[in-house]
């Protein structure tokens, strides 16, 4: 046995066998399906939450169906700055390149010169004997002359030839020979013929007239081929090394740069950025479905597990689970809408609201599991975007630990200053040291934007708070801190009318506050709602002892049927009251559950002296019509207001009394089941009884006797010197 169980057997000896672990306390509780619904609905609304969120493409207007070819309705911005590697404008330089890159050719092949100059020798010879025919008509000749193969002659060229002296005739010939012979000694390269024939006026002898010259000119021209090749092969190669040394070309795009203006028609390389950009639409697969679904279990099972072990109870509070689960659902939609595809709005992201609402509501340890989660996702938004994670996580941990309880109005003000401090922290950490040609504008927005993130998120944080307060009736620590002002109405009757209870709900009131210190539980909300459980004590004052006026007993002329009845009517009293003047219904629970199902054992007693027979007292009159305390703070009310009321009545003379008194009462509630829903364990108990000691032995203490003037003259002592008592 661990020394807080030996601690709690020792002040609890009967109890010490409690069943030990979360579980087998929780078969046991009345309200655990309640909580298990809660607990399942929560998951199952996080969990698919979460998977929409991260499936889907948000905003549309980001994420597009487009192709190169079609015509853009708007003008597409780009979100943020990016470079990247651009496959199109790399494939172009690298054609540069390639196409930079002379042809490589073989050398000159002189076989096929001299098969043309043969040729040529062939067509001059063939020429001789056209010219020499004796037997043969102009017309046949003229016939002949055309039909050359490969060098045909034109009607004009072939009549001219016919009409050329020997003498001339033997030039032409000569100077043929020569031309083609100088133009076949050139290279004449593959695709290069047309060029080549085009040369061949030229190199025709200057002696030679405008019809020689346009013979010569026709026999060389036909006659020419091509004698240089391109090498395929070593052509193809040295344009691959040269495409190879190419670098793969990087291209930025700025922030809001435009890159297709609207009507303009898309090509490959707009398309190619937007798809850097993130902004094309990703077709899904079965793949992306249960990658999102499986996101969405993991983070929902993160969530549920942590608020289980360590704030398990939230389960059965229907609204706490509400609130919970709207303000992480709804921060993890309005981060898919403001963090991805964006270029400042991220920055305004109020992530810290979150945080602030659910430490401040709920719990600090849960606060600070749902601002790393919704963290998480917001890096798997902005595809590992660490600026951005470190800003959100940042703000919204500072902002929950400052604001904490929020129990004081400046507390919103502090909390937003130290929210704009670490969040131009995080930026000067991210953006030092300066680059060169840094942007200041930038700077300056985005500065503007953290300042501005601070203001949003406190003002949402009170604005909520607010609502919850006055719309919902949520007791929220600025709704309590505003109700225990001694000046409220209620509070004010409660004085006036019956100051004994006001006096009495004071002393209670600082045990319920001391005790739930001790355990963990809200000492705020304990403390205020201690303040109104009696109220209901203002309709008939007179009839609780602790409002005596003299010592005139009223329910001395009722039957003890009556004075139950009375007794137990300040309950109900209690409730209208606090319905009258808008309690928060937290509070009114303080009312209605601080005596449980408890019995009003004097009058009970009382009946059953007077009766014939004690069997046939009707125990339900005297039985306060509860609920049981279904929270620790309102157990704890019940637990001090017994032990306030017994030690009051029983005046113990030392602190052991004191001990044995409250110990009794605490007993005798755990006995009589009025903490079965309460969730207070007997470690809590233990401590709890222990903070109630405190206060009372602060108030019920010993002290000394001051004896009167003649006393004190009788026995030779001066009126000032105080004599020890043991009076309580």
């Amino acid at each position: 046995m661990m020394a807080d169980e030996r601690a709690t057997a020792s002040v609890f000896p009967q109890l010490a066998g409690e069943p030990k672990g979360f579980f087998q306390r929780w078969s046991r509780d009345p309200g655990r399906w309640r909580a298990r619904v809660h607990l399942l609905v929560f998951a199952i609304a996080v969990t698919a939450v979460v998977a929409v969120a991260d499936f889907i493409d948000w905003p549309t207007g980001f994420n597009l169906r487009v192709k190169a070819g079609d015509i853009s309705a708007v003008d597409i911005r780009a979100p943020h700055t990016v470079t990247y590697q651009s496959a199109i404008l790399t494939q172009e330089a690298r054609d540069r390149a390639a196409a930079g890159v002379p042809r490589i050719f073989d050398p000159l092949q002189t076989r096929i010169a001299r098969q043309q100059i043969a040729r040529g020798e062939q067509v001059l010879d063939f020429i001789r004997q056209v010219r020499g025919d004796t037997f043969a008509t102009r017309d046949q000749k003229l016939a002949w002359l055309q039909s050359i193969a490969d060098a045909p002659l034109d009607a004009r060229a072939a009549s001219n030839v016919l009409d050329l002296t020997e003498e001339r005739w033997q030039a032409v010939a000569a100077d043929t020979s020569r031309v083609l012979d100088q133009a076949m000694r050139s290279e004449i390269r593959e695709g290069g013929l047309p060029a080549a024939q085009r040369a061949v006026p030229s190199l025709i002898a200057l002696g030679l007239n405008d019809q020689e010259a346009g013979i010569v000119s026709a026999l060389v021209t036909g006659l020419l081929r091509e004698n240089t090749f391109l090498n395929q092969e070593r052509t193809q190669a040295a344009q691959q090394e040269a495409a190879a040394k190419v670098q793969p070309v990087e291209r930025t795009i700025a922030a809001s740069e435009i890159i297709v203006r609207a009507g303009d028609r898309l090509d490959p390389l707009d398309v190619e950025a937007l798809n850097a950009l993130g902004l094309l639409s990703a077709r899904r697969t079965w793949q992306h479905v249960v990658s999102a679904l499986l996101l969405g279990i993991v983070i929902s099972s993160l969530l549920v597990a942590f608020v289980t072990a360590h704030s398990r109870y939230v389960w059965r509070q229907t609204f706490r689970v509400a609130v919970l689960g709207s303000l992480f659902c709804g921060f993890v939609i309005l981060a898919k809408m403001m963090v991805p595809m964006h270029t400042l709005m991220p920055y305004l992201y109020p992530m810290a609201a979150m945080a602030m609402l659910i430490g401040a509501l709920i719990d600090l340890p849960v606060a600070t599991v749902a601002t790393l989660l919704v963290g998480l996702l917001v890096g798997i938004f902005t595809e590992g975007d660490m600026e951005i994670v470190v800003y959100a996580i940042a703000g919204a941990m500072v902002g929950a630990i400052a604001l904490g309880r929020a129990e004081r109005l400046n507390a919103f003000a502090i909390s937003g200053i130290w929210i704009i401090a670490i969040l131009l922290a995080v930026l000067t950490l991210f953006r030092l040291p300066l680059p060169a040609g840094t942007d200041t504008r930038g700077l300056l927005e985005l500065t503007t934007a953290a300042v501005v993130n601070g203001i949003l998120s406190t003002s949402f944080t009170l604005v909520i708070f607010y609502l919850l307060g006055q719309v919902f009736g949520l007791a929220t620590s600025l709704q309590l801190l505003e109700l225990s002002r001694p000046t409220h109405p209620l509070l004010r009757q409660l004085l006036l009318k019956a100051p004994g209870t006001y006096y009495h709900t004071l002393i209670v009131s600082n045990m319920v506050e001391e005790a739930a210190t001790a355990i963990g539980a809200d000492p705020l909300l304990a403390r205020v709602g201690s303040y109104y459980h009696d109220i209901g004590k203002t309709v008939r004052p007179y009839f609780f002892v602790e409002n005596y006026v003299d010592s005139t007993n009223p329910h001395e002329r009722l039957d003890p049927y009556t004075s139950a009845r009375i007794i137990i009517s300040h309950v109900q009293d209690g409730i209208e009251l606090a319905h009258k003047y808008k309690l928060p219904e937290t509070l009114i629970d303080f009312i209605r559950e601080h005596h449980g199902s408890t019995r009003v054992e004097y009058f009970y007693h009382q009946a059953c002296q007077e009766a014939d027979n004690p069997e046939e007292v009707d125990e339900s009159a005297f039985r306060y019509p509860g609920p049981k305390p279904h929270r620790r703070e309102t157990a704890i009310l019940m637990l001090a207001d017994g032990c306030e009321a017994t030690v009051r009545a029983m005046n113990p003379r030392t602190p052991e009394e004191t001990a044995e008194l409250v110990r009794s009462v605490v007993n005798r509630r755990l006995m009589l089941g009025q903490l079965d829903d309460s969730r207070l364990t007997l470690r809590d108990l233990s401590e709890i009884s222990e903070a109630f000691l405190r206060v009372l032995r602060g108030i019920h203490h010993p002290r000394v006797r001051y004896p009167d003037a003649t006393t004190a003259k009788a026995n030779g002592q001066t009126a000032s010197t105080p004599q020890p008592a043991a009076t309580a």
